[in-house]
């Protein structure tokens, strides 16, 4: 993967560093999550008070403010907030340090974290993404001698690297940024792209986008999409070039992936056995049944960083499909509202609604208190600006509008904001 003629500049080293035992173990741990029945609330969770039992005793954090009560309600919420002013304090005392790993995610809060984890915390990744993948028929094959997962990257500056995956055979593993400046020519990334042929590629709508620019044969099984809102027009434009599937995943740094956009059900489906989903409104007081609210979890896979009642900023509707449980009308972060040319306020999934059938990568929209609006936005090949702007003047109306083109090296920013009262 290194060595190709057409490789990237690499810039990092990076490794699995598990152990043999702790490759069964994750190879178990996969099979465990695969079959597993999701129940996300708290009453019908029998794991739930040993869980919460060993958190107070052992979590520093905890140890100063639960609540006698074993009921999760009595419980405070926490946030990223919590998380950054302290992370030590939700490391539980009883674990062995010597092998931490940390990984540092800036995020777009405000509250840059640093978050503790384990060789096998990361490895435990794929189990629920493969329970993502079985979502669309896809069972992975990789193994000794292929490349099981291509990550891509669209930024400045990028960590990099090659690796193996123990637990499925040594697959390669590599990650690379698509950005011009890790490439000696432009024309060599479709070229190793071919030669690496990946069973999977992973990344963002934003260097998924940048992946339809690059003239490349190999067809992935399937993609995945993380980190960032991906919208109906841009999976159905990877969809129509790759003819794959696209994983839509929701997931957090904090939590991993937590579930998986499944079109025949018209939302995001659960992914973790182990994790606890309530919906709160504002003052952190349960919704209604089927009405939207903040998510917020209490569990996961992480040992190194036990969740309870964690606020993740983003708001769906959470209800049960047959025998999956679904967040519907997911939307990062609180609703923000907009007014208007008649006076009228409408919130910010209808903008989303309005954009969504558009092949685009990344956009934001900023309402000033005046109610005009800048619009920036990164579109996908063939997609104009003035049709998007149209689209936000339908939802909208007649206010004023400053549209311009992202520059694609602008990162992540705030999808909504609005300075009206």
């Amino acid at each position: 993967m290194r060595e190709h003629p057409a490789a990237p500049l690499y810039r990092n080293e990076s490794g699995h560093r598990l152990l043999p035992v702790e490759v069964d173990a994750v190879r178990a741990h996969s099979r465990r999550v695969a079959t597993a029945a999701i129940e996300p609330r708290p009453a019908f969770a029998p794991w739930l008070p040993n869980y919460l039992a060993r958190v107070r005793k052992v979590v520093p954090h905890w140890q100063a403010c639960a609540p006698a009560a074993s009921d999760l309600g009595a419980w405070p919420t926490t946030s990223r907030a919590d998380l950054a002013a302290d992370i030590a304090a939700f490391v539980p005392d009883d674990l062995a340090l010597d092998r931490l790993i940390n990984f540092r995610t800036t995020g777009s809060t405000g509250h840059p974290l640093l978050l503790p984890s384990h060789p096998v915390v990361a490895a435990r990744y794929l189990s629920y993404q493969q329970r993502a993948y079985r979502r669309f028929g896809v069972e992975l094959t990789a193994g000794r001698g292929q490349v099981g997962v291509l990550l891509i990257g669209w930024q400045q500056k990028c960590f990099t690297y090659t690796s193996i995956s123990p637990y499925r055979d040594d697959c390669g593993l590599a990650k690379i940024n698509l950005h011009p400046v890790d490439w000696r020519c432009l024309s060599d990334r479709g070229d190793y792209i071919d030669a690496l042929a990946p069973e999977v590629i992973a990344g963002d709508p934003l260097s998924l986008a940048v992946l339809l620019d690059i003239e490349f044969a190999y067809r992935p099984r399937i993609l995945l999409s993380t980190s960032m809102q991906l919208l109906p027009g841009l999976r159905a434009a990877l969809e129509a070039r790759f003819a794959c599937p696209v994983a839509d995943v929701y997931s957090l740094n904090e939590a991993g992936p937590i579930a998986v956009f499944d079109p025949a059900v018209g939302g995001h489906v659960l992914l973790q056995p182990q994790m606890i989903v309530e919906i709160l409104d504002t003052e952190g007081r349960p919704v209604a049944d089927g009405e939207r609210g903040e998510i917020v979890i209490t569990g996961g896979f992480n040992d190194y960083l036990p969740l309870v009642r964690y606020r993740t900023g983003d708001i769906a509707r959470l209800d049960q499909t047959g025998d999956d449980f679904v967040l519907f009308d997911l939307q990062g972060r609180l609703p923000v509202r907009f007014r208007r040319s008649d006076g009228r306020y409408i919130n910010n999934i209808d903008i989303t609604h309005a954009l969504a059938t558009l092949p685009i990568a990344q956009f934001s929209l900023h309402q000033h208190a005046s109610g005009a609006c800048d619009f920036a936005l990164q579109p996908a090949p063939g997609l104009r600006l003035e049709d998007a702007e149209a689209r936000l003047r339908d939802a909208l109306g007649d206010v004023p509008i400053q549209s311009r083109i992202l520059h694609k090296t602008e990162g992540k920013l705030w999808q909504y904001r609005s300075d009206v009262g």
